[in-house]
């Protein structure tokens, strides 16, 4: 095959895979000068009837043979009534599908398109077409239009394509001007763009290497990158070094950069914790927020409550347990203290002190609200304790602002909440900006109960913010050390226990609820794995895949999640002529697979029972029931939640077969598989394999390699975290 560049120009036959989030497709392409080919790129919304001018390179596929690669591509909308109509047809504008396409068609003939573009309101002259319907195909299409610009200069700007819904939707009509203008927008948080990638397009349009825009974005870039490290500030020598490095300019550059950024006010600099240290100003806000309120909750003495003995006495009673003594201490100081931290293993009662405190607060006439940072967690919290939980997204009424990106609360300072008390569940799992954002809504003298284990990962965001309470002594922690004869009884309890102080668990005990299954090889681990839940735990166990949740610290490799959840749909969601799918990024959704939310959603809509709401949050698990190709919509039920996602929104889903342990935080699976061979050593850690197997409520099966669970038992080296809460909670 000719390895030459080389163009050519026909028209689209057939899509036969579209990825909706980066526009890569692959079509059959009918060429005025090879007949029909197979071809290959990155074409947005690309629909059979259009014409092509491409160029590129051949290549010889090792299963599907000759394919031609487009590089770059021209894509011109179909002029006559047929190509036209092929074109509605396809299901490429929301809407429009065959029949609707043809009247259409039949009406407007080779003038289609311009009406849709220019005058859509014309299209309700067709029966069965409202003037409503009429608009809002008319806005799909100019959209679309937009987008396929944005993309065709993404494209030949070397840029991957899948920032371009991004930036359109933040931008409209003006994104490729504000990239031209500054492109190192891409690196922004709402866009996540590595910084290499807004650099190669910055040297394309002509910046130089060292000119301010570009240090200056690469300062921000470090600051913003190292948030997702848990870094709430960078030492002011680090963030210049680090800079210099990325962009190869000289320390002194890069601290002029942060010098402006300082005086621009988008830098906050401060000496805290014996560190120089630069906060990004929203961080720096929230933790001098966050360190105040908690500062004044600590020293505010509510006072003691009244024959608190007998109300005590009275609480054992309404709940219907005999209270150990640091479960009873844990209640009396609930009574009298705004701010109170309980801490605990499994095993250890700290959901039963929860349900004492609800009752002790009931008793005294506390207006209470039980709050935790998952949907799953709080399910469970509710369950537990036999009050209404929820998150503490769902609690602030989180939701858009003007920017679509940026998460504003409506419970704030000036909408505080009713409740005296507020007990926040999984407190480990809460970086620094939900904190802030609970706090303010907190009204003053609002109490806050801080519950969760100590020795479990931090929080995904920014700060330590627990262990900083903890660490600080400003005020009460009770820590259940006492387990239980119920839990101790668990293997899984004990092994916890056992991980948690360092000691290596039994693993050649195959007995009770706790299993290891050595395989020191990947595949094999996965072999098994999926064995595991098609077959030996449904038919040996009784246990329903839908109860079984894989879990790995990381997604890389075979043993990791993105293999292994391809290798369980295999095993448990094969496809079928009965079920619709959809092809998204390198996975094949299939009506009937558990799917997990990526990111929170304040505004999308779900309905319930012929009720409606809006909301569905990061973690959330639910399951594929519907996938229609005509409607471009697949309907996801989470918990009788009935939601649809269009096909260009797939990315805030990922299947949830395996997930890793970190999404894992905050949930509580009947049966837990862990997968865990060799993978990067800053995973491999005690914290990490306890948090895992913790998560198992009656079944936990360990497959993997013995000496990388060794390994992470003996790995207690804590990940440095740089955060000032600690020490101005002290100071």
């Amino acid at each position: 095959m000719d390895i030459e560049r080389t163009e050519l120009s026909g028209s689209v036959s057939s899509v036969i895979y579209r990825n909706e989030e980066n526009g890569y497709t692959v079509l059959r392409f009918k060429t005025e000068q090879d007949g029909i080919v197979t071809a290959t790129g990155y074409l947005p919304l690309t629909a059979p009837g259009e014409y092509l001018l491409v160029s590129g390179q051949w290549r010889t596929h090792p299963t599907h043979g000759a394919q031609f690669q487009i590089e770059t591509a021209e894509q011109v909308l179909p002029e006559n009534s047929d190509a036209i109509y092929e074109y509605l047809s396809s299901g490429i504008i929301r809407g429009i599908g065959p029949a609707t396409a043809r009247s259409i068609v039949k009406c407007f003939g080779d003038k289609t398109l311009d009406i849709i573009e220019n005058e859509a309101v014309r299209l309700a002259e067709i029966k069965g077409i409202t003037e409503q319907r009429a608009l809002e195909i008319g806005a799909e299409f100019r959209r679309q239009l937009g987008l396929r610009g944005l993309f065709s200069f993404l494209m030949s700007s070397k840029i991957d394509p899948k920032y371009a819904i991004r930036l359109y939707r933040i931008y409209g009509d003006k994104a490729k001007d504000a990239l031209m203008e500054n492109p190192y927008i891409l690196t922004h948080e709402c866009f996540g763009a590595e910084f290499f990638e807004a650099d190669e397009l910055a040297f394309r349009l002509g910046f130089e290497p060292d000119c301010d825009k570009r240090v200056q974005a690469a300062v921000l870039f470090e600051l913003e990158h190292n948030l997702g490290n848990g870094h709430t500030f960078i030492p002011r020598d680090k963030l210049a070094s680090v800079t210099a490095r990325l962009i190869d300019v000289s320390v002194d550059t890069a601290e002029e950069a942060i010098e402006h950024l300082i005086a621009e006010e988008d830098i906050v600099y401060e000496h805290i914790a014996g560190q120089k240290a630069c906060y990004l100003a929203r961080m720096y806000d929230a933790e001098i927020y966050v360190a105040y309120r908690l500062g004044n909750m600590a020293c505010d003495d509510p006072g003691s409550a009244a024959e608190l003995d007998k109300l005590v006495d009275k609480v054992q009673n309404d709940i219907g347990l005999q209270l150990e003594g640091e479960q009873r201490l844990a209640v009396e100081t609930a009574a009298c203290s705004r701010l109170l931290v309980l801490t605990g293993g499994p095993g250890t009662g700290k959901t039963t002190t929860v349900r004492a405190i609800v009752a002790l607060y009931k008793n005294m006439g506390i207006d209470v609200v039980l709050t935790a940072p998952t949907g799953r967690a709080a399910k469970r919290m509710s369950e537990l304790c036999g009050a209404p939980a929820v998150t503490v997204h769902r609690l602030l009424e989180a939701g858009y602002g003007q920017d679509p990106d940026v998460v504003e609360f409506k419970r704030d300072e000036d909408d505080p909440l009713r409740a005296d008390a507020v007990i926040l569940d999984e407190s480990s799992m809460v970086d620094i900006v939900l904190m802030e954002a609970l706090l303010r809504a907190m009204k003053p003298g609002c109490r806050l109960i801080m519950v969760g284990d100590a020795d479990q990962l931090p929080s995904v965001g920014p700060g330590n913010v627990f262990s900083d309470v903890i660490r600080s002594g400003i005020t009460r922690t009770v820590v259940l050390e006492h387990i239980f004869r119920q839990a101790e009884e668990s293997r899984i309890v004990k092994n916890a226990h056992l991980i948690n102080a360092g000691e290596m668990p039994d693993l050649s005990e195959n007995k009770g609820d706790f299993f290891f299954m050595p395989r020191r090889n990947g595949g094999r681990a996965a072999e098994t794995i999926m064995e595991l839940c098609a077959h030996r735990l449904p038919k040996n166990m009784g246990i329903d895949p839908a109860q079984i949740q894989v879990l790995s610290p990381t997604r890389l490799y075979e043993a990791g999640t993105v293999n292994l959840n391809q290798c369980i749909q295999r095993a448990v969601n094969p496809p079928s002529e009965d079920k619709n799918e959809k092809n998204f990024g390198d996975f094949v959704f299939r009506e009937g697979d558990r799917v997990m939310q990526i990111r929170n959603n304040y505004d999308i809509i779900w309905e319930k029972d012929g009720e409606s709401g809006s909301g569905i949050y990061n973690g959330d698990i639910g399951t594929v029931v519907k996938i229609d190709s005509e409607a471009q919509v697949m309907t996801v039920d989470f918990d009788a939640k009935l939601v649809e996602y269009a096909f260009d929104s797939l990315a805030e889903l990922e299947p949830a077969y395996a997930v890793t342990v970190h999404k894992a935080q905050g949930s509580e699976y009947r049966a837990v598989i862990v997968s865990l061979v060799k993978c990067a050593p800053a995973l491999m850690s005690r914290a990490v394999l306890y948090t895992a197997v913790t998560r198992a409520k009656d079944l936990l099966i360990v497959v993997g390699d013995p000496d990388v669970v060794s390994a992470m038992v003996y790995n207690n080296a804590p990940q440095k975290r740089y955060s000032g809460l600690k020490t101005r909670l002290m100071g």
